[in-house]
């Protein structure tokens, strides 16, 4: 039997279409923005939350991870997604223990996720016990007792499973992996498993160190930007005025990316009059329309051009590289057509981007989940990174990698521990700090934590933060596998669907927002910090009142539920942390490197960058030399009938948090269950315009499906296809993962469409 919790609501909503935009920003920017803020919060507290957001000694963003100004900052440091993001959070709206008593889990099952986000900040803990159908409120101390109680039942620590999204602070990470290393497990799954993890792998393996190379004022500079496999007007509005000072000082921009999205086009600046007017700069001086998972083949014709026409930099090959003459040989063995006729870019095309970048070595390329969450999703990374090799643009000013994060500290959880398979230096850190046996057993990723929770029942299942569910791939596989657990429970702010689906009980556990006042038991008032995509470590300090005196602060949770499930096994001062988290940032600086006088540093307005051997140019700590990276060059085929499909955000989307119904720079209004299609794949399947469409995907011998799409016909290449998640999420195949990081492949799905019957 299928719950109708376990995925989103089929039913359609009036779609209406429009030309796609060919520029972002502008003055619908700002109206859509205070549309937001007046809903949610209305114009005097909206005021005040948006003069708080990534301000020095302000809140940091909750959206994305992309970093401010080291200097000067506007009075208005924030894009349309972080006005969408703090006007959620600081939403009058309030879901009381009378909301759960008025709509049972089933019913709320019914309801869509954007319906979801509507109903306001969760306000007390909140209980499903056995067999209920309907949640009820719960004290701190009985929530905390039931938790330690199921943990402490399991036949092993390994049958827990403690999950982080990217939004939680440091010192709440911090806690989380120490809470679960001294429980005796290392099952630390996170959303990057899901996002950055292939960027992680293939920069640990290459330049060593898993993060990006640059600093946001190297984009002001470069010569040649290349930005594959990202949505930026989407997903990280603040990186369009970067992309415009650039544009605007003599810089280029090449974009690669199936569809032509309008961030990637041109910029008008919505803190410009000319940009109010709607005069936009144009960014993308050039703009290869790749197919989906074309990225590959393309780097390597790149790196073929440079090599036949001799634009290499010698010096830097020679001084800081190792390995490059079996590199050489492969790509020059490679054919052209062939690299054509996979990435779907003509060879004249290539041919330009190869001039470009033969004049300079000031080159930056960008890249996100366009190019990690396919199955050689590592190895085009590799690609990346051979091509700025090729160049010596790496560890010099206006230059270098960047991995465009997208939660805010995703990046920053993972600096402080939470992964599955942290080195041995940190785990012997753990040790000689906190005095117990630290396990070394690799946890679960994500993927597979699902699978162990789909295999075995029994497992209790914590999420601090996100929305696991409709997160993750294969959402009915994964659902099953929540519903077998005899625990799950959510440290959220607002509702989503993963509190629908749960296990034999279910808590969820109402936290503090950034933006809220954190005052201790003991009148302390507390700040967080957090790390940017370019490994900047600053404050966040909430000034708002919250939303309910029973919403406890993310670590302060951690602390409680660790003293009361360790007891005194163990002789850390959880209890202390709870109520002062400047002696958390003291343990942190205890352990981890590039963090020492932590909380005295960090209090500079601005923050502090952590070290990057990669950056500075130094390669010692990698042996003295990058290698360069051999791949076979790898291609999906397809049947005739196939299409290979690509899951992405909408507009009024961050994340799995669906602010709205519109998709306004693709002309989509109104829905959200829609299948972009190229004309001729759509004629030669008879498929109109608008027309209702089933998806079917197969892979291994299971077939998954999902009804009642309505067919777009859009500008992307023949072959390929575009849907929205998490709708599209059920379509996921569980066992389709990336090689070496294990990320599934939600940008390679490979899928039949058929019309409603």
């Amino acid at each position: 039997m299928k719950h109708k919790t376990e995925k989103c609501p089929e039913e359609l909503t009036a779609l209406k279409q429009s030309t796609p935009k060919t520029w972002a920003g502008g003055a619908l920017a700002v109206t859509n923005s205070l549309k937001h803020i007046q809903r949610e919060t209305g114009f005097t507290k909206g005021a005040q939350l948006l003069s708080m957001i990534n301000q020095k000694s302000g809140v940091d963003c909750p959206s994305c991870a992309w970093p401010d100004p080291d200097d000067h900052r506007a009075p208005t440091e924030f894009c349309e997604n972080g006005a969408k993001a703090i006007a959620s959070e600081g939403t009058q709206k309030k879901i009381t223990p009378q909301f759960f008593e008025e709509y049972s889990v089933e019913a709320l099952g019914e309801k869509s996720d954007y319906w979801h986000e509507l109903q306001g900040r969760l306000t007390e803990p909140m209980l499903l016990p056995k067999d209920s159908t309907h949640y009820e409120a719960i004290s701190w101390e009985k929530a905390f007792d039931l938790i330690a109680k199921e943990l402490k039942g399991l036949p092993s620590p390994d049958d827990a499973i403690f999950y982080t999204s990217g939004r939680a602070s440091n010192e709440a990470a911090f806690l989380y992996q120490l809470l679960a290393r001294q429980f005796g497990t290392n099952n630390l799954p996170d959303c990057s498993n899901m996002c950055h993890e292939s960027s992680g792998v293939a920069l640990n393996k290459t330049i060593g160190i898993g993060k990006g190379t640059v600093k946001l004022e190297d984009f002001y500079n470069a010569d040649l930007v290349l930005i594959i496999g990202q949505n930026p007007g989407t997903n990280h509005p603040r990186m369009l005025s970067a992309l415009q000072t650039c544009v605007r000082k003599g810089g280029k921009i090449v974009a690669i990316n199936p569809l032509k999205e309008a961030g990637l086009q041109a910029f008008s600046h919505p803190q410009e009059v000319k940009g109010m007017l709607g005069q936009a700069t144009s960014l993308a001086s050039s703009f290869l329309q790749v197919k989906i998972n074309g990225d590959h083949a393309l780097l390597k014709a790149l790196a073929k051009g440079l090599i036949e026409s001799g634009h290499l930099n010698h010096d830097f090959i020679s001084e800081y590289t190792k390995d490059f003459e079996s590199y050489k040989n492969s790509i020059l063995a490679e054919d052209w057509k062939e690299l054509s006729r996979i990435s779907g870019i003509g060879k004249e095309f290539i041919d330009s981007v190869v001039s470009d970048l033969a004049q300079t070595d000031k080159i930056i390329t960008c890249w996100a989940m366009g190019v990690t969450q396919h199955k050689n999703a590592v190895s085009t990374i590799e690609e990346i990174v051979n091509l700025h090799l090729l160049r010596g643009a790496l560890g010099k000013p206006n230059a270098g990698l960047c991995p465009v994060r997208g939660h805010s500290n995703v990046q920053g959880d993972r600096t402080m521990g939470i992964f599955e398979k942290m080195p041995e230096w940190f785990l012997a850190k753990l040790e000689e700090v906190f005095q117990f046996k630290v396990p070394r057993k690799h946890g679960y990723d994500t993927v597979d934590a699902i699978r162990a929770m789909h295999k075995e029942p029994g497992k209790v299942f914590i999420a601090l933060g996100g929305n696991f569910l409709s997160a993750t791939p294969d959402t009915e596989f994964t659902a099953k596998a929540l519903r077998n657990c005899s625990l799950t429970v959510h440290i959220s702010t607002k509702l989503n669907r993963s509190h629908l689906v749960t296990g034999k009980q279910a808590l969820i556990l109402p936290c503090l927002g950034r933006s809220e006042l954190d005052l201790s038991d003991n009148g302390i008032y507390q700040f967080l910090t957090v790390e940017n995509s370019m490994g900047v470590v600053h404050t966040s300090t909430g000034n708002l009142p919250p939303a309910s005196d029973h919403l406890l602060g993310e670590p302060c949770i951690i602390a409680k539920l660790a003293e009361q499930l360790l007891e005194q096994s163990h002789d850390t001062p959880w209890s202390e942390w709870s109520t002062d988290y400047c002696k958390i940032r003291k343990a942190i600086s205890e352990v981890i490197p590039g963090f020492e006088n932590y909380d005295q540093r960090v209090r500079v307005p601005g923050g502090f960058y952590l070290p990057n051997h990669a950056r500075e140019g130094n390669y010692e700590p990698i042996g003295g030399a990058i290698p360069f990276s051999t791949n076979a060059l790898q291609e999906l085929t397809l049947e005739e009938d196939q299409l290979l499909l690509m899951t992405i955000r909408s507009h009024d989307q961050f994340n799995t948090t669906i602010y709205g119904m519109n998709d306004r720079y693709r002309g989509i209004k109104n829905e959200r269950r829609v299948l972009f299609m190229n004309h001729q794949d759509m004629s030669s399947r008879k498929i109109a315009n608008q027309q209702l469409v089933d998806i079917t995907s197969e892979f291994q011998g299971t077939t998954r499906r999902t009804n009642t799409f309505q067919a777009i016909e859009y500008d992307i290449p023949k072959g390929c296809a575009a849907a929205y998640f998490p709708e599209a999420n059920v379509l996921v195949p569980i066992s389709s993962t990336a090689d070496q990081s294990n990320t599934p492949t939600s940008k390679s799905i490979v899928i039949r469409v058929t019309p409603k019957e």
